[in-house]
């Protein structure tokens, strides 16, 4: 029998992993989580250290995948044929290098993109292609990007049989290099839309076509934000590797810092830790936009508006409406469907926020390893000095904003592992303000910004959308 997946709102049938490939959001609104959590034991984990130290990453990735997905029949070769130096720079894949004995850096930046959405959108494409071909379907891909989900989610795809990708952005909150990424994709199934809003705009179109399930299923809408289980069970695996090459270099009591915006890739870290990898904490790290920031601290959770969304120099995380904020509720409410389906449906719903603060499963979050802090321009700006003038490093501000965290509360003893984002060619202007000085640019991307562009510009406005997918 195949490993089983639930909605975080218990109204959907339990399915297989191949089943909610291709789906995103739950038929109830909800989002999929495994039944259960496979774990872990310390032999286990020192056999995937071997894996990694003498086979690298993709053997590492295949065997933490494999607990997680048994009815893609090709898991291996599709891992294998992801993870290699054709589709990321360097070949450990995911290195963790180190600022200092007591701070890392995990180097996720090698992709096609320079972004670590890469290191599971590449996969998330081999994992599209090949159910379809095996299924003889079609697939829509709906999609929201506040800067790197749109580029790794389209170089992922571009090509590809049998899909259309249709990406929402924020009409211009993006870097220029961000939107020159995309928007010169000239592929006929790349379809790029900016949308007048903020990014919180683009992810409720997107889960507004997502909920139309007539609309959805005429049109096989799938999707590869981070609400779809595919891409974050990719990015447990790096949280794996992460430990394990900090371990190796003599760290023992190991933690994690996460810039935090849509509460994927932390999900990912907190994935991990319930399966056994044993990370003191997961460091939470926000920009001005610190919604998960105060929820974390306070337990109450209020998404903003556009207009209370701030632009800022991390635009990655310029976002005040978490969506994978539910499946960690889930985890902390022990699975009570029914609340949660109340909290993140009818109380977002009616009023915008909820507080768990006098639940008595809020002592949890500590057990769980949470803790957060939010980083300010000037914050990323001192980041980036420090880095470059103590450390030879160029960072990004999205990473500067987890090394503000880091830095701030580490206790000793504690080794960090920062988790990158970006390269910092993607953020030339804070770079420029940072360090006087223009990030190394690979040559691969010399003159992008002035190649032509498709894309369309549309109101936030469902009907507007719906007729684009309509009328491709």
């Amino acid at each position: 029998m195949s490993a089983q997946y639930v909605s975080t709102r218990g109204l959907a049938p339990a399915r297989s992993f191949s089943e909610i490939l291709l789906e995103g959001l739950a038929p109830d609104g909800g989002l999929y989580l495994p039944q259960e959590y496979p774990q872990l034991t310390a032999a286990d984990l020192d056999r995937l250290g071997g894996i990694l130290r003498e086979e690298g990453y993709a053997a590492l990735a295949s065997q933490v995948l494999a607990l997680f997905i048994d009815d893609v029949p090709e898991l291996d070769a599709l891992v294998r044929d992801t993870y290699t130096t054709d589709n990321f720079a360097d070949p450990a894949i995911a290195p963790v290098t180190w600022l200092s004995p007591e701070l890392g850096l995990a180097e996720l930046s090698h992709g096609p993109t320079l972004a670590f959405k890469d290191m599971a959108m590449q996969l998330l494409g081999a994992f599209f292609e090949d159910a379809l071909s095996r299924r003889g379907e079609t697939l829509t891909i709906l999609g929201a990007t506040s800067g790197d989900t749109g580029s790794a989610a389209e170089y992922a795809m571009r090509g590809r049989a049998g899909i259309e990708v249709f990406m929402l952005s924020p009409h211009g909150r993006m870097t220029q290099f961000q939107q020159a990424q995309m928007f010169s994709l000239m592929e006929e199934n790349i379809h790029n839309i900016a949308v007048e809003g903020v990014f919180d705009d683009c992810q409720d179109l997107v889960k507004a076509v997502s909920a139309d399930l007539d609309f959805k299923r005429r049109h096989r809408i799938g999707t590869v934000n981070s609400i779809n289980w595919a891409r974050m069970v990719a990015q447990v695996v790096y949280y794996v590797a992460t430990w394990l090459q900090a371990r190796d270099a003599g760290a023992d009591r190991i933690s994690v810092a996460v810039p935090t915006g849509n509460f994927g890739n932390i999900c990912a870290a907190h994935v991990a830790r319930r399966m056994g990898v044993p990370f003191e904490r997961l460091l939470l790290a926000t920009n001005e936009n610190n919604v998960l920031a105060e929820f974390f601290e306070t337990g109450h959770y209020r998404i903003r508006s556009g207009a209370e969304t701030h632009q800022t120099s991390s635009p990655s995380m310029d976002i005040s409406k978490a969506s994978n904020l539910e499946r960690y509720v889930a985890d902390l409410l022990d699975r009570d469907t029914e609340r949660v389906a109340d909290l993140f449906g009818r109380q977002l719903r009616e009023t915008g926020e909820f507080d768990l603060s006098a639940d008595s499963a809020w002592a949890r979050v500590r057990e769980d390893g949470f803790v957060a802090g939010s980083s300010s321009h000037a914050d990323r700006l001192a980041a980036i000095q420090w880095a470059w003038s103590e450390h030879d490093r160029m960072i990004d501000p999205h990473t500067a904003d987890a090394i503000t965290v880091a830095r701030r509360l580490q206790l000793p003893g504690e080794t960090i592992v920062a988790m990158e984002t970006a390269q910092p060619v993607k953020f030339g202007e804070t770079i420029r303000e940072a360090l006087d000085r223009d990030p190394v640019r690979p040559a691969a991307y010399e003159g992008i910004e002035e190649l032509p562009r498709r894309v369309q510009v549309i109101d936030n406005d469902l009907a507007k959308l719906t007729a684009l997918i309509e009328n491709r």
